[in-house]
């Protein structure tokens, strides 16, 4: 795996290259496995990814404020819902649903060939698209869209991450899951969110509860 360090900035004091090992040492303590996921995690500026007021703070595993209500996902759960989408097998081809910051989107294309990111706020979407150039991630593809409805042009995909909780499986994106392919997902409402699994199988689909968590909702429309 090629990391392209060089086209990292390095950061200084609370975003110094310490401060992110210590980050990683964190997500290792809490159960992060992966040497490939805890690497990237610690090569990837997320003080990019925030607000310059909150950069000292980039580098805590917690989820901070983007903006039009949304949050970029504490370390903790990008790094495991990574690690869970790429356990049995790295995947060719990811569909991200909810660009966001970016970082999630940053993370898996240091990982797989190809990411399809959907975002329905234009602004956003603006704004991870330009930190993913500064990054020079051209593995990229970016669509203002309707994250539930998928993006079936380039379908199907190997691997499908959704970054806000639907109440359940959305049709569309199951439909768009490659046979084999496996897509991660916060599902429920308010408190009662589960990180879940899905894997395509000849027969249907297999489910398997993760652990619980915090989404915002996922929304359809765009804005």
């Amino acid at each position: 795996m090629q990391l392209m360090r060089d086209d990292f900035d390095p950061g200084i004091g609370m975003t110094s290259k310490r401060t992110r090992e210590r980050l990683v040492a964190r997500l290792r303590q809490a159960g992060i496995g992966s040497p490939d996921v805890l690497a990237v995690i610690g090569a990837l500026p997320r003080h990019l990814f925030v607000d310059e007021a909150l950069a000292s703070r980039a580098y805590e595993d917690s989820a901070l404020p983007i903006g039009y209500g949304q949050t970029i996902s504490q370390p903790y759960t990008v790094a495991r819902m990574t690690e869970a989408l790429l356990e049995s097998a790295t995947p060719d081809t990811v569909l991200e649903i909810g660009s966001g910051s970016g970082f999630q989107t940053a993370v898996l294309a240091s990982l797989v060939r190809r990411v399809y990111s959907v975002e329905r706020l234009q602004e956003l979407l603006a704004c991870a698209q330009e930190r993913l150039r500064l990054l020079k991630k051209r593995n990229v593809r970016f669509m203002h869209g309707d994250g539930a409805l998928g993006w079936r042009e380039y379908a199907p995909y190997q691997g499908i991450m959704v970054t806000a909780a639907p109440r359940g499986v959305p049709r569309a994106l199951a439909e768009q899951l490659a046979p084999g392919g496996v897509m991660v997902l916060p599902m429920g409402e308010g408190t009662k969110q589960m990180l879940v699994r899905v894997t395509r199988t000849r027969g249907g689909f297999k489910q398997e509860v993760l652990e619980a968590v915090s989404f915002v909702p996922l929304l359809s429309g765009v804005s």
